[in-house]
């Protein structure tokens, strides 16, 4: 099994994401390397470099403003597997954001908090709630979801997640596991009404848990290939950015921990393709 140990002091040598990192503001030039001449043109040349200067901390600015804040991610990959890994709160503002969301969010009950699995009716192992953009719906294991309204909280993490990724998303799936008991079986997040080419954002909040990782072509005893899985640990406050085409390929799941007291709050966030870009989509082999 491949395993990844991951913490908030680990910084990759090369990020995935090197457009998003600021470079040091107090780096000089040296200036031995300024070649002589005349007053007026040595002048000159201090001029033109004081404005390059300031046109290099310019962009530095809108960087700094367009992606405001840039974490040291770790790279997890596998054959056709692509993630990446970053702790993105602290454990004071996770801590926070935690207790907002336990006032905040409205799960489903009844029969919204059923699960249909090859036919039979299941009760969700874990408490869940939708929400997203007006008008938007979700259907996984034959129950559709319908979006509620963004509540502030999810609002914030939503848009720091998009901040930090570059990403945009418009629906959040809200998990709520009471303990370790909660859990989650293996699937894969490959529903028709998703965007293929955005990622699926995970942050967790709570009580870290095990997450694994296992290709589809590995499982089950009629397996056709030898493949390693691949196992993390998802801290609180933490980021999990899964990339295509990780989900075409691995199916994830979140097992039964007994030793786990404490719940755990996870928000995957997603983008729901509207229905013209949804019917406009050609099919496979269809020109």
């Amino acid at each position: 099994m491949l395993m990844f140990p991951l913490s908030i002091t680990q910084v990759l040598k090369n990020p995935p994401m090197e457009k998003f990192v600021i470079q040091d503001r107090n780096k000089r030039r040296c200036t031995s390397d300024t070649p002589a001449g005349s007053p007026r043109k040595k002048i000159k040349q201090e001029r033109d470099e004081k404005i390059k200067e300031e046109d290099s901390e310019d962009d530095e600015d809108a960087a700094f403003a367009e992606f405001s804040n840039p974490v040291p991610w770790q790279k997890i990959e596998a054959e056709g597997l692509d993630c990446d890994y970053a702790l993105l709160f602290s454990k004071e503002e996770a801590d926070c954001l935690f207790t907002q969301l336990e006032e905040e969010v409205v799960y489903a009950r009844g029969e919204e908090s059923k699960v249909q699995v090859y036919g039979k009716v299941y009760n969700i192992p874990r408490k869940q709630a939708t929400y997203g953009d007006a008008g938007l719906t979700y259907t996984y294991s034959g129950v559709r979801r319908i979006a509620c309204p963004w509540t502030p909280t999810l609002e914030y993490i939503r848009d720091t997640v998009t901040k930090t990724t570059g990403q945009t998303f418009n629906f959040v799936l809200v998990s709520r596991y009471k303990d370790g008991q909660d859990h989650m079986g293996e699937h894969r997040d490959d529903e028709k009404e998703l965007d293929p080419g955005c990622p699926i954002a995970s942050v967790s909040l709570g009580a870290a848990r095990d997450f694994f990782f296992k290709h589809r072509d590995s499982r089950g005893k009629q397996s056709r290939r030898q493949i390693e899985p691949v196992k993390l640990e998802l801290a609180h406050g933490s980021l999990l950015l899964m990339n295509p085409p990780t989900n075409t390929f691995w199916y994830h799941s979140l097992p039964v921990r007994k030793k786990i007291l404490l719940p755990r709050i996870n928000l995957t966030f997603r983008r729901i393709l509207l229905d013209s870009k949804r019917e406009s989509k050609p099919k496979p082999g269809v020109s």
